[in-house]
């Protein structure tokens, strides 16, 4: 009897265990994300600009969040200040002001003789390249997103 007993109470204790650590959990705040997109077809940088803006909005701002923009490729050139619109010049410098960390892969500016004070205010270069930039912020927990 007293096994029986004993063990009924040790299931019990292990139970309200759990049901405690589950809701101290769920009262946790949830981490920052942390989400890189990746950019190189020339025909998707307003689509991809447009994701950005819409992450922003549905996580409740850009304290709720932080992006990094991998460019890299044809994309490149419409980041260029002589080749941008005044609307794509517009956004990029409002994400800038919002923390978005915007990489250029340095391959890409190398080969098109692309230098950052060609490039909209706010870029940095990813000197090893796109893809290395890319694979390092995934080794440091960002979710990959490519469009």
């Amino acid at each position: 009897m007293q096994r029986r007993g004993l063990l009924t109470f040790a299931l019990a204790a292990a139970g309200g265990i759990f049901a405690l650590s589950g809701k101290r959990a769920q009262a946790a705040p949830p981490d920052k994300q942390k989400v890189v997109y990746h950019l190189s077809d020339a025909d998707k940088v307003a689509f991809v600009l447009g994701n950005i803006r819409n992450h922003y909005e549905g996580v409740g701002g850009p304290e709720h969040v932080t992006i990094a923009l991998v460019v890299h490729g044809p994309a490149l050139k419409a980041f260029q200040t002589a080749q941008s619109n005044p609307d794509l010049a517009r956004r990029v410098g409002e994400f800038h002001k919002d923390g978005l960390e915007m990489n250029a892969c340095g391959n890409t500016m190398k080969a098109t003789k692309i230098t950052l004070a060609d490039l909209l205010p706010g870029f940095i270069a990813a000197e090893q390249g796109g893809v290395v930039r890319l694979a390092e912020l995934q080794g440091q927990g960002y979710v990959y997103l490519r469009p």
